[in-house]
């Protein structure tokens, strides 16, 4: 039996701690907050979603970052294990959209909850209100933890589990990569992800508030696309945001972060070929013949867009639309089929759902998630340099590194 500290109670560090305890070691959790897993009351607006039910290779395509260091802890503790383990520990979950998994409650507390009755059941102690200062070694193994107050804690083994940079309301303000770097670890560049985009055009603000629903975005550096995909995005009073955008940025991020400018190019009717479109828009000209351009067009979009839609056409406004000429109206449905935007830079942490960056994965063992460095100091959860998309995916990366440390401890 061990004696193991475990630096923040998030998802990661909780499910650490109840399989550290279900090994029968003698388990402390240090938490700064007032309460446990605070950043995953938030996530899923709430809802808390827990993973996803998609196929193992499918959950590797949706890791942005390291997918192959999470081989070994993938297939530890799969998704499947995840909802067996919340179904079994009495928290029924249902799958939507997606393939996205949450409780049939809707209530991210309910989650936290189930994790505190396995922790409590396991005997787990958390220390609340209680930040950890240091994290010592000596002779290449773990040593003690240093708090706040200057009190020392020793054990066997340690797991740093605090998160990233993003919501630091919620306590993620980067210990664990300070901790890490004390030990010898290298912590690569940190950045939002999962994140808002600012943009340059001064139409934007105009937009504000609308929602565009299966929309194709496409994201160019110079001529080479770098994403691509289809769904709903929003346009703010700064740039652009929804899931299209949210996910977009975990591949732009680098690029932005360099002072690098790119473009979004958005086709607003992908359903129909230039051709087709041009049929359409040629159809309500001619049903429409008398009108003014710019009340010609109102089936084609929604009401904020038509007159950002107008003058970014260059045909003027009043003209008859029977008169507008071929080559304007191919013009036209060309810029339907490719809105332009400048994408300038990411917002910054407050609005980040996770922290790309990290502790370098090459520098801990990807099967147990010890340190390759220090011997008894372990990582779980965000602090790690892996990222992934958003419906489940960084969840159950929490939960897989969080199971690894925590079932490898004896």
């Amino acid at each position: 039996m061990s004696k193991v500290l475990i630096i923040g109670g998030g998802a990661a560090g909780m499910f650490a701690s109840i399989f550290a305890a279900r090994n029968g070691n003698e388990v402390h959790i240090f938490e700064k907050n007032e309460k446990l897993g605070k950043k995953l009351f938030i996530t899923g607006k709430g809802r808390c979603n827990i993973t996803n039910a998609c196929d193992m290779d499918t959950l590797f395509a949706n890791v942005v970052t390291n997918e192959k260091f999470m081989y070994s802890s993938f297939y530890g503790f799969t998704n499947q294990d995840v909802v067996d383990f919340f179904e079994n520990a009495g928290l029924p979950v249902k799958i939507e959209r997606g393939n996205r998994v949450f409780p049939q409650s809707d209530h991210s507390s309910d989650v936290i909850k189930t994790l505190e009755k396995e922790m409590k059941n396991l005997g787990v102690q958390v220390h609340f209100y209680t930040t950890v200062k240091n994290v010592a070694a000596e002779n290449g193994s773990f040593s003690h933890l240093v708090l706040a107050d200057g009190s020392k804690v020793t054990a066997d083994a340690c797991i740093i589990a605090t998160g990233g940079l993003s919501y630091q309301t919620t306590g993620s303000t980067g210990d664990g990569f300070e901790f890490a770097a004390s030990l010898g670890h290298t912590i690569t560049d940190t950045a939002p992800s999962l994140v808002p985009i600012e943009t340059k055009e001064d139409f934007v603000p105009q937009l504000m508030g609308l929602s565009l629903r299966n929309v194709q975005a496409t994201i160019y550096n110079g001529k080479k696309e770098i994403f691509s995909d289809f769904g709903e995005m929003l346009f703010t009073h700064f740039g652009v945001s929804g899931p299209l955008i949210i996910s977009a940025s975990a591949y732009v991020g680098k690029m932005l972060g360099k002072g690098k400018e790119l473009k979004l190019v958005i086709d607003l009717k992908p359903a129909l070929s230039e051709e087709q479109l041009d049929a359409r828009v040629l159809r309500e000209f001619e049903e429409n013949h008398n009108k003014q351009f710019k009340n010609a067009v109102n089936s084609l979009f929604p009401a904020k867009l038509i007159p950002v839609m107008v003058a970014l056409s260059g045909i003027d406004p009043e003209k008859k639309v029977n008169i507008i000429s071929r080559e304007e109206r191919q013009h036209f449905v060309h810029l339907i089929k490719h809105l332009e935007l400048t994408l300038t830079r990411l917002r910054d942490y407050k609005e980040a759902i996770i922290t790309r960056g990290g502790v370098k994965v090459k520098e801990v063992n990807p099967s147990t998630m010890e340190s390759k460095l220090v011997r008894g100091v372990y990582f779980a959860g965000e602090v790690l340099d892996v990222d992934a998309l958003t419906g489940g995916f960084n969840l159950q990366i929490a939960w897989s590194t969080g199971y690894a440390a925590g079932s490898n401890i004896w």
